[in-house]
Formats: C-alpha cells, structure tokens, sequence
C-alpha cells in the first residue's frame, strides 16, 4: 500500500480503478513559415472557431450546473477576443516568422508565466484560463482532438493537470474522483468539482507516477489523501471515512438558505470573496448573504493597457445583478506589490509591499480612480453594490477618496447617468496604522473590512511571500486578534459594521471569536460558507 498527500479540494471519498489520461502536454515545435501573413489567417480562423466552441460549452454547462458556472466559459471567449492576446500572437507569428501553433504555445506560456509568478492564489489559477483557451486554438490549428475523458468505464482520473474546460464535461457517472499532480484549492477546475460533487485532490507533485495507473486506489477529498492499493484492514477504516464524510455532508445540508445569527440573536453576514464574475456560480452554490470582497485587479492584469470605464461597468454590473439584491463589495484596483501590471510603469522597489500599491496608486493617479469609480457607481444602479478601499493608514487619504467619489458623481448625474447615490463607502483595515485610529477613521465611511492576511504581516513584520518565516506567521497571534477587536468596536462606536474578508474569517477556530468581538459579517472562499454558517448555528 502507498499513500499520496495533497490537498483536498472537493469533500467526499471515493474508490476505483486509476486511469491517467495521456494527452499530447509537450510544447509545439518552432517551424518556420514561408508567408506569415497566411499563418496568421489561420490563427484568426482556429480563434473564431474556438470562440464558437466556448459558446457551445457555455450553454452545456449553463444547462448542467447553472448559469453561474457557466460564466467562466464567457470569460474564456473574452480572452481570445483580448487585443493584447491577439498581438501578442500575431506579433510573434509576422516577427519571428513562425507557424501559429508555435506562436500560440509561446504567447500562452508568456502569459501564464506573468500570473504563475504572482502570489496571490487566486492570480495563480488564471494561468490555468490561459493554457486552457491556448490549447484548445492549439487543437483547432493541429486537427487533434482529445476524448480522452469520454471513456465509458467509471474511474478514477488522474492527470498532471486538469483545465476548467475538461472539468465541465466530467460525466459524474463514469469519473468517481479526479487527482492531479498541479492545482490549488481557489482553482477553476477545483469549483467545477465542489459544484458536480467529485471528490478531489491536487498538489500531489511528483508523487502521482503513471506506474499507478490501473490500480485500486481510495481517494479522500477531505483529507487530501490518495491510498494505491490499500489493505484490507486500511479498506475497513476507508469505508468508516466514507460513511463519516456521507454523515457529514448532509449535515451541512441542514444549513443551507439559513440565516446564521450570534448568541444574541444578531444577524451575521456569511459572504464569498471572489476574483471575478466567473466565480460568482461558486458564492451562490456556496450560499453566500452576498459578496464581502470582490477584488477588481482582474481587470487590469495580463493587458497593455487601463480597462476601459465600459468594460469595467459590465464586469460590475454582471456581479451585482448576479446575486439578486444580496450586497457586492467590490475593492478598488489593488495593483502592486506581488500584483503587477507593466503599463502602470511603477518604479522597481526594494520592498513593493510597502511601496506604491493600492490606494497609493490612486491617489497619485486619480483620472485612472475616477475611471474606476465611475463604472462602480453606474453598476449600482443594477443591485446593492458597496466601494471598498484597501491600504489605508490615514484620514486624510479617506477625504481624498470621499472627494473624487463625489466627483465621479457629479459627472454621472450631468450626464444623466443612473446610479445609487448611497451606495456604501468602506475602507480595509489592513495596516496597523487603519487599527489603531480606526475610531477617527470609523467617522469617515460606512463600513470597515478587516484584511487579515496583511494586517498579519504587518503587524508582526512577518512577510507572508516569504516561506522561510512561515513558522513565525502566528495568524492567531494576539496582537493581531487586539487590532482586529479594536477595529470592530471602534466600528460599532461610531454606528457602522464591521467584517472580515482576510483568511482568518474561514478559520472555525476562531469563529466564536470573532462573534464574541461583535463581528457583522465574515467573507471566504465559497466553500467554506456551509461550514462557517454551521459553526455559527450549531455552537
């Protein structure tokens, strides 16, 4: 018997036969071509072909798992339509003189690179989207399809990697469980598998060998836990796991559509955060109140240049009619630090974390603020839409901010554009500086969301990109928990709410916690919501 550890990503266990899917991962060889101008026809031809494909895909997924869901396919067709995607190949193919499918390969592996090398999770994942959309123009241009998932003996599947679009058409009757080698929890691929109730685990590395396959493997989606030919007695205990995870699972159940309240009977908000409107199927499968943090760097990452006002205003508006009158918080531009976008054309810094990031950014750029503001308050004309401010360490950063949003106002209301003159203005405390004056700070807006992740780092001068300090990272620390206490009573001093977007807010340990602090709303990954919301309920 062999164990495997990785990382659980869809609850549930199941048992079977492993079959590795054998797909063609190597890169496309340069070859050179006699007329670009031809090869780029080509690639134009495979990208609209593509386009129609991803349209297909978006109806069959929107009639097997929602409309929700399906959204990501629609974010999949806007990438091949990027103008800087499009250059990029075209570009290599008229520069280098090269056939498309090479072109191809290299610009998705260009664009890949830049979100890999993020550390944001979630900016990581988007390197999955590119290879996706790549390889399927890639297949197009080559003649190569791939079935290999549409064999009829049920299995389990395991891969190097698993791209968001072959996770859609698993048939959940022949695929028992999926493993990969690559993958992360906030993935594409690992949501479609939470949605479609396919146990699942990633992050195996290298110890996911092909000689497996074929063989009686038992996999644990809670645990992150792969057994390649358990024992008898090891069988026996797996099934326990088995009935236990079952057991559990309709527990959750119980709560769904529950509103979840304090012991004093106070509502408390359990909301997603997401990273685009591709994710927001995820909230709701996850039955979030609404949306705690809807971060918008999406927008401006892998591009030339600033999003337009109208591009942005669709990617709002789409998010606030999505959740149907629930609350969306959406954070302003957040670049910088480990997020970076060339055009911005910020100075190289020994310390980014620090630097010009955020609302510093804003600040000193205030026509690409108001740009951004703008598109916010038009989509709230759409639904309950909040503005949220990161990096705050100052009132007088606050009135700033209050006075371009006034300005962007007073331009939509000239140009007789709707929107929602009361949508809400809050401000991230995130910084050490934002805790300790948050009862001036609490005067200003209408809301606080409390950033752990970085609140954690600063205060305890403990870079979180930096694995070596790990053991030093005590996100339970209690310096932290004082400024996050402070912060909320502050809040309610002064008759605004407070919440909790940052990781700590999926942290069960600390759910009583934070409801004995008074905490109003708490903001996750969607999948943690269920089990959040029974923690509350079932204290």
């Amino acid at each position: 018997m062999t164990v495997l550890h990785g990382e659980g990503v869809s609850r549930g266990v199941a048992s079977g036969k492993l079959r590795f899917l054998s797909r063609n991962a190597q890169a496309q060889p340069r070859r050179e071509a006699a007329a670009p101008e031809a090869e780029a026809a080509r690639f134009d031809k495979a990208r609209g072909e593509a386009i129609v494909q991803l349209a297909q895909l978006y109806v069959e997924t929107r009639a097997r798992l929602g409309e929700e869901q399906s959204l990501l396919f629609k974010i999949h067709q806007m990438m091949l339509e990027d103008l800087d995607y499009r250059e990029t190949v075209t570009g290599l193919i008229r520069s280098e003189k090269v056939c498309a499918e090479y072109a191809v390969d290299q610009a998705a592996a260009q664009f890949s690179a830049m979100f890999t090398q993020m550390d944001d999770s979630y900016m990581k994942e988007r390197a999955a989207d590119v290879l996706d959309v790549s390889r399927r123009v890639i297949r197009l241009l080559t003649g190569r399809e791939d079935d290999a998932l549409m064999e009829a003996e049920p299995a389990i599947i395991a891969a190097d990697d698993l791209a968001p679009s072959e996770t859609a058409r698993l048939d959940r009757e022949r695929v028992l469980a999926f493993i990969t080698a690559k993958g992360s929890a906030s993935s594409h691929t690992a949501i479609f598998a939470r949605t479609m109730g396919i146990p699942a685990v990633v992050g195996l590395g290298d110890s996911l060998l092909e000689a497996y396959g074929g063989r009686e493997v038992f996999v644990d989606g809670t645990s992150g836990e792969v057994y390649v030919e358990p024992d008898a007695e090891t069988m026996a205990g797996l099934q326990r796991r088995r009935a236990a995870e079952d057991e559990h699972r309709s527990y959750l159940e119980r709560f769904r559509g529950r509103e979840a309240a304090a012991p004093d009977g106070r509502r408390v908000l359990v909301c997603a955060n997401i990273g685009s409107p591709a994710d927001l199927g995820a909230a709701l499968t996850g039955d979030a109140d609404g949306v705690g943090l809807f971060r918008s760097e999406f927008l401006y990452l892998g591009r030339d240049d600033f999003p337009s006002e109208e591009d942005q205003y669709r990617a709002y508006r789409e998010a606030v009619e999505a959740m149907g009158g629930r609350t969306v918080v959406v954070r302003t531009l957040d670049i910088g630090a480990d997020k970076q976008a060339d055009y911005f054309r910020l100075p190289r810094e020994e310390n980014p974390a620090m630097g010009m990031r955020a609302i510093r950014i804003c600040l000193t750029r205030p026509q690409v603020f108001l740009t951004q503001l703008r598109a916010l308050y038009r989509a709230s004309a759409h639904g309950k839409l909040a503005i949220m401010f990161p990096m705050i360490t100052s009132v007088a950063e606050v009135r700033r901010i209050k006075e371009i949003c006034a300005q962007a106002r007073r331009e939509l209301e000239a140009e007789g554009e709707p929107f929602d003159g009361h949508a809400e203005l809050g401000i991230m405390i995130e910084t050490p500086a934002a805790a300790i004056i948050s009862d001036l700070l609490a005067r200003e807006v209408d809301f606080f969301s409390i950033g752990t992740n970085d609140l954690t780092q600063y205060t305890l001068a403990a870079d979180r990109q930096n694995a070596s300090i790990e053991p030093f990272c005590d996100r339970h620390h209690e310096a932290v928990l004082r400024l996050i206490r402070t912060a909320v009573e502050n809040a309610h001093g002064a008759g605004i709410w407070a919440g909790i977007c940052g990781e700590l807010a999926a942290d069960a340990a600390l759910t009583d916690t934070f409801l004995d602090m008074g905490v109003d709303e708490l903001s996750m990954t969607p999948g943690s919501i269920l089990e959040i919301k029974a923690r509350i309920l079932d204290r």
